[in-house]
């Protein structure tokens, strides 16, 4: 009898505690609460090479060093999101959430990054996509990087190694909000920067895929120096879009 009033007891508490057990209701959120779901444009999109698209570091470490991946798979095609963005908004919206948070493939908008010009079918895309979120009454939130960049500032930099990829960043990133900013009011620059300099350039599990011992046996890389930096200039490109941004754009 203890037993069964002490398991009583501890799912009377469960259900307080954890709203889940009991299940939710939107009442129980302040006003202007927002529901939402995130995805990732190297995760999703597919179309990997189509309408002008360039190579992201992403496209060359998948081809190149597939063991680094556990099923050893791409996103060439991905979930097809490129071509089905408008059966997937539709089910966006029957889920009932009210934002989607998504990320724009650098190597979409700027294939060569400011040499190469701006990929007009890249932001034909987006457009589209953030049309027909707006148009359900969902709002979107928009991720600039989100662990993917051109390869071209890979090999022209050395990716967030170089200093020179600051001035790229900001330039990218106005481009976007000059293309998104009248519909897009919720922006972020950087996915994890943390999670990202960590992964790729400590333990060399993401691209570029850069290391040294004790962390890992990468080609070549330096664990103890390299994180730093990318850090560093992820940081400098960060407060230079957010200057902008708020200069000119909010």
């Amino acid at each position: 009898m203890a037993a069964a009033v002490t398991g009583m007891a501890m799912l009377a508490a469960l259900a307080i505690l954890v709203p889940s057990a009991r299940g939710l209701d939107r009442a129980e959120f302040p006003p202007g609460f927002l529901f939402g779901i995130a995805t990732s444009a190297y995760q999703i999109e597919g179309a990997y090479l189509e309408d002008g698209k360039g190579l992201s570091n992403w496209d060359v470490f998948t081809h190149t060093r597939s063991r680094g991946i556990d099923d050893g798979r791409n996103g060439d095609v991905a979930d097809d999101h490129y071509h089905r963005y408008m059966e997937d908004v539709e089910i966006i919206h029957s889920l009932g959430v009210d934002s989607y948070r998504f990320s724009i493939s650098w190597a979409r908008i700027l294939p060569r990054g400011r040499l190469g010009g701006v990929n007009s079918a890249g932001i034909a895309f987006y457009d589209c996509l953030i049309a027909a979120l707006v148009k359900k009454g969902i709002e979107p939130f928009v991720t600039l990087h989100h662990f993917d960049l051109p390869h071209e500032m890979e090999t022209r930099y050395g990716g967030w190694l170089g200093a020179g990829i600051r001035e790229e960043f900001d330039y990218y990133a106005d481009v976007c909000f000059k293309a998104f900013g009248d519909r897009v009011k919720y922006w972020t620059t950087f996915n994890e920067p943390n999670l990202f300099t960590r992964l790729a350039y400590v333990l060399g599990k993401y691209p570029p895929a850069r290391c040294s011992a004790p962390f890992g046996t990468c080609e070549s890389g330096n664990s103890h120096r390299e994180p730093y930096v990318a850090a560093h200039n992820m940081l400098l490109s960060h407060a230079a879009a957010v200057h902008n941004y708020k200069k000119n754009y909010q």
